[in-house]
């Protein structure tokens, strides 16, 4: 058996090994986050392309599935078809507020099971109920509020009609976004999150960022999938904006 002595001693000897940590200090805070939010926006507009191609390849790479449509109207065949060839039937989705866009119907008369996140107030009771219709769904549906090229990252903040649980519980997560959630690079993510908190905001205080299935190696150095979250995300890229 390792004692504690001669486990730091191993640490000490790796670290001795390396040439030390890289220089690091901190970004400074943009004065005017609402105004280069917009500059982004301006120049993704021309580089939107690119943007999504890059964002394909490391979304991939991180062991995402990637889909990309032509119009809305494409997505309920879609997700059905991601459904049934995983044998699931029950869906939890954004409220259609928060989605962009009504999928519930289409998604019913696709033969899938349903159910949209309430937007108002929820009281305790009906809280908890919701909790385990979300844990016991086989897909959850989400929008994206950004989709980062740099890394193939998806990011989702908390609020009215969609709670985190939704990309969190179910096995399968399935995000939806067109070209206006797009950006380059985690720097530009800073910038708007900064945006988002300059003022009051109907938001709720998290903001989760997904990068690929949720992994885990913490058992015998053994990775799984699915242990603190989805086994399987998808992103579906809408060439169409959404509610546009």
């Amino acid at each position: 058996m390792t004692t504690r002595a001669e486990f730091f001693a191993r640490i000490r000897t790796e670290m001795r090994k390396t040439s030390g940590l890289f220089a690091a200090r901190a970004a400074e805070r943009p004065r005017d986050a609402s105004r280069l939010v917009e500059t982004v926006r301006r120049e993704l507009a021309e580089r939107w392309p690119q943007t999504i191609e890059r964002f394909r390849v490391e979304f991939e790479r991180v062991g995402g599935v990637f889909h990309r449509v032509t119009h809305v109207a494409a997505v309920p065949g879609l997700v059905a078809a991601i459904a049934r060839e995983r044998s699931l039937r029950t869906v939890v989705a954004w409220h259609p507020t928060a989605l962009g866009t009504d999928l519930g119907g289409p998604l019913a008369r696709e033969g899938l099971d349903v159910r949209a996140m309430p937007w108002g107030p929820v009281e305790d009771a009906e809280r908890q109920g919701f909790r385990t219709i979300v844990a016991n769904a086989d897909l959850g549906l989400t929008g994206a509020d950004l989709a980062v090229a740099e890394t193939g990252s998806i990011v989702l903040r908390s609020g009215p009609g969609r709670p985190r649980s939704t990309s969190l519980l179910p096995a399968c997560h399935v995000a939806v976004f067109d070209r206006t959630r797009l950006v380059e690079s985690l720097a530009q993510v800073g910038v708007f999150l900064e945006a988002w908190h300059e003022g009051p905001s109907a938001f709720g205080a998290n903001v989760s960022i997904i990068t690929g299935p949720s992994r885990t190696a913490d058992i015998e150095l053994t990775l799984t999938r699915g242990v603190h979250g989805p086994k399987e995300v998808h992103a579906v890229f809408v060439d169409e904006e959404i509610g546009g």
